[in-house]
């Protein structure tokens, strides 16, 4: 081969996807550094956001239990983390259900403006129909691995 590069399409590889997650995460680990909120935390308070700012218990500890591929003691940890933080709380007369404080809400907006300002650096000149395949095709890779460990 020659001193010139191959035009060849990569191929998509654990490899890839490992290496694009790794760099992405010390970025997102410094800017929670910045607020002291951990991993855990801030998917939940994502998590709840997601749900309209406000979600049933259970169903949030599933669902970060499932995003962070970890044990619900963990996430239960990181929920009292946050209640006692006063940036979650109970909502009384709705059962089961935690949402945001002003406090929380503050928090996560701030976090994930910060996130976005990064992002869109990292992912600025990539054309909108790539983004959308990658996507489309990490989310169904994801689908089809979490099927393999259940």
């Amino acid at each position: 081969m020659t001193g010139t590069a191959s035009t060849a399409a990569p191929t998509l590889t654990p490899q890839i996807v490992g290496q694009a997650e790794k760099a992405h995460k010390p970025l997102l680990d410094r800017i929670l550094a910045r607020t002291g909120t951990t991993m855990n935390q801030w998917v939940a308070l994502r998590l709840t956001a997601v749900s309209g700012g406000a979600a049933g218990r259970d169903q949030l500890i599933t669902s970060i239990t499932g995003a962070l591929q970890t044990d619900d003691a963990a996430v239960l940890t990181a929920i009292s983390e946050l209640t006692t933080a006063g940036l979650l709380k109970d909502l009384p007369g709705e059962g089961s259900r935690l949402g945001f404080t002003g406090a929380g809400q503050a928090l996560y907006q701030q976090i994930n403006s910060a996130v976005g300002e990064v992002v869109a650096r990292a992912y600025a000149d990539i054309p909108a129909g790539d983004l959308a395949i990658a996507a489309r095709v990490l989310t169904l890779i994801t689908i089809r691995l979490n099927a393999e460990q259940a």
